[in-house]
């Protein structure tokens, strides 16, 4: 087998977090090309036929006098029938002259004729092999004549009689000369077996990939273990290819880094190296998602999904939501390694790049090593685990446990994702286990241990954005699948991943007024179309409530069916504060349907101010690093600290009237104190 230049394929990253290397995770609703192998793709997979699909597709009978216009083209029909029929055969001898060349092919049944005996070895016990030949006379043989010309070949014996059992379907192509392994997949097991995959787990996971039951692969694993034992020295061959081929593809995206950097003096890259002062990791950011940070760095989704089984390596992404919803690239990495030291090296390269300022919220996979990187570089930060990636996992884990009862755990746990305390998710899991059985199971007790993590009942109190919806989540898993699709070189990632982000983000239009209240004007006036959107929605759905209220100052709101639980909302008319049981407000930033219905009630016609926040305004002040015109003395890193601080500074002052009152006065002052302020060196700066 000749070594060739290989495509960088990537693939979601397989290893389950729950410990056990046995496992694997496939992830719902995986379309991606790989995946997607029908039935019929897997019967033409099985056949032994050099081409991916035959022209035969209704073969009948072969008779004596059955022309065709080569050898290769007879074979291939009486391979067809013979697989349709039962049995395989294989080329027996050929007849050759001077004149004609090969003038004559024989193709009999796999069973026909006997075994001679070998000549034993010179051992104690040697080693009895049954032979499967029967002197099945089955065959088919075939002489070549020249017509006008042409040659052509015609069929001048057959016989279809067998002396033994003829196979059904399910038998028959677990025959060795139907077993073939196709191109794609030989490549494939080569790259796994590269990556130290032993052949049970490479069986293992190609049936995950390919969607089928465990056995029903066109091959089995001995035909795997075959494979990798005849290319063991193609695999070694491999190795030495791709570790040098990812040596010198790293090294030339690190010179492209540089040759940006050089261009745009917003442009981010660092990398480390390996004590052979090889490229081990490398990260990047792009001017504009340094800026878009200092509005939208408030909750930050870091992406570990894919991993490129060509050069080792994984990709992480830093994504944002902006004030439209949609997703913003804020950084890359790539990691040789998924290990505590990676993702912490990650982690601090990204804080770097973005100023030094940390996420408020941190959503991620779940993953032990990247919990633990997170809980030590941004201990003020709130980990969350997306519930994206627990819903998507649940058919891997739980599907073949409960067989015809997953339907049933599926709509059961997506009933307790709703329930409204911790107290009652506690009480509701362990009866939810016990029904299914679920006690011992390891992937429920991975669940449980990270709930706080991932349970809506837990993460409330967290401020996430929109960062939890289906949308932003379908959105970045189809900004990945646009860079990984193409199998781009490493070298192109650079320009892959640029372009991905530049694409063109339409905004949508306003939707038209629904409710006619005075607050929905005043928040269409105010918000982008994407959260004047969402808050129309719940303002919507405010009329279906009823308020009741106490005697101690809170408002009781309940639907009006009974549909879901009791929200007790206070609301203070003159600081115009207004709570709610739901948490909505602290968790997206957009006030509920329970909140609305107080206001509506109490007859405001607008919203308080502080419940619209800066990142969902129509103009979100973000401060351009291109409008310095200070002439001081300041370095670069001191700018750069000046810029965060001022941003910081805005943020922090836009959450509610007082804050900003108490901040102008503030820089008023100090305003004046700097123009006072007489600098030590000033008759240096002035080449006194």
């Amino acid at each position: 087998m000749a070594l060739k230049s290989l495509n960088n394929i990537w693939i979601r990253r397989q290893q389950c977090p729950c410990g056990d290397w046995k496992c694997y995770i496939r992830v719902e609703g995986d379309d991606s090309s790989y995946n997607q192998v029908t039935k019929s793709e897997m019967e033409t997979t099985a056949t032994t036929t050099p081409s991916s699909s035959s022209p035969y597709d209704s073969v009948f009978m072969p008779y004596v006098g059955q022309i065709f216009r080569t050898d290769d083209e007879a074979f291939e029909y009486y391979i067809t029938f013979a697989r349709k029929s039962g049995f395989s055969i294989r080329k027996a001898r050929s007849t050759e002259s001077q004149n004609l060349g090969v003038y004559r092919r024989d193709f009999v049944c796999y069973r026909s004729g006997f075994n001679q005996p070998r000549k034993k070895a010179n051992v104690e016990h040697p080693r009895e092999r049954k032979s499967v030949r029967c002197g099945c006379d089955a065959k088919l043989y075939l002489t070549k004549e020249i017509v006008d010309g042409a040659t052509q070949w015609y069929v001048s014996q057959f016989s279809n009689v067998h002396n033994h059992e003829l196979l059904e379907d399910d038998q028959v192509r677990m025959l060795p000369a139907y077993r073939k392994i196709q191109q794609a997949d030989q490549d494939r097991i080569l790259l796994l077996s590269k990556a130290g995959f032993p052949v049970n787990r490479i069986v293992k996971l190609l049936e995950l990939e390919k969607g089928v039951q465990a056995g029903q692969l066109p091959f089995i694993e001995k035909d795997v273990r075959n494979f990798v034992r005849a290319c063991k020295k193609t695999v070694q061959e491999n190795d030495a290819f791709l570790t040098e081929k990812r040596e010198t593809d790293l090294l030339e995206l690190l010179e492209s880094c540089k040759a940006l950097a050089e261009r745009d003096m917003d442009f981010a890259y660092d990398c480390t190296s390996d004590e052979n002062q090889k490229v081990e990791n490398l990260a990047w950011a792009y001017g504009d998602s340094v800026q878009a940070y200092s509005v939208f760095g408030d909750v930050v989704v870091f992406d570990t999904t894919y991993r490129s089984i060509t050069y080792g390596l994984l990709l992480g992404l830093f994504f944002g939501i902006d004030n439209n919803g949609k997703a913003i690239l804020l950084g890359c990495v790539l990691l040789q390694e998924e290990s505590l030291r990676s993702f912490t090296w990650a982690l601090q390269t990204f804080v770097r790049f973005m100023r030094g300022r940390h996420p408020q919220t941190i959503l991620t996979d779940i993953d032990t090593g990247l919990k633990d990187a997170i809980a030590r570089e941004l201990p003020n930060t709130n980990h969350l685990i997306s519930m994206w990636h627990v819903l998507s996992k649940l058919a891997s884990w739980f599907s073949q446990t409960l067989g015809s009862h997953y339907d049933e755990f599926r709509a059961g746990f997506e009933m307790l994702c709703r329930v409204g305390n911790v107290d009652e998710f506690e009480q509701q899991w362990n009866l939810f286990v016990t029904r299914f059985g679920l006690v011992p199971d390891r992937h429920a007790a991975l669940l449980y241990s990270c709930r706080v993590s991932w349970s809506p009942c837990y993460t409330r109190e967290h401020f996430v954005a929109q960062t939890m919806t289906a949308e932003f989540n379908l959105s970045i898993d189809s900004f990945l699948k646009r860079i990984v699709a193409g199998q781009t070189c490493m070298q192109g990632l650079l320009e892959e991943v640029s372009a991905a982000a530049s694409l063109a983000k339409q905004i949508p239009p306003y939707p038209s007024m629904k409710t006619c209240m005075p607050m929905e004007h005043h928040a269409r006036g105010v918000l982008t179309p994407y959260a004047f959107s969402v808050l129309q929605s719940e303002m919507v759905l405010s009329v279906q409530y009823a308020v009741a209220e106490m005697a101690n100052g809170p408002y009781i709101v309940h639907h009006f069916k009974k549909m879901e639980g009791e929200c007790c909302v206070y609301w203070n008319p003159e600081s115009e504060e207004i709570h709610c049981s739901c948490k909505e407000f602290q968790h997206s930033g957009i006030l509920c349907r329970h909140s609305l219905r107080v206001l509506a009630v109490k007859n405001c016609f607008h919203i308080p101010d502080q419940y619209f926040l800066v990142r969902w305004r129509q103009e979100s002040p973000i401060v351009s690093g291109d409008n310095q015109n200070g002439q001081g003395i300041g370095d670069d890193d001191s700018a750069q600290t000046f810029h965060s601080l001022t941003e910081t500074l805005l943020t922090e002052s836009m959450v509610s009237n007082d804050r900003l009152d108490y901040a102008n006065q503030e820089l008023s002052a100090l305003i004046d104190r700097v123009r006072n302020f007489a600098p030590a060196n000033a008759c240096i700066s002035h080449d006194c």
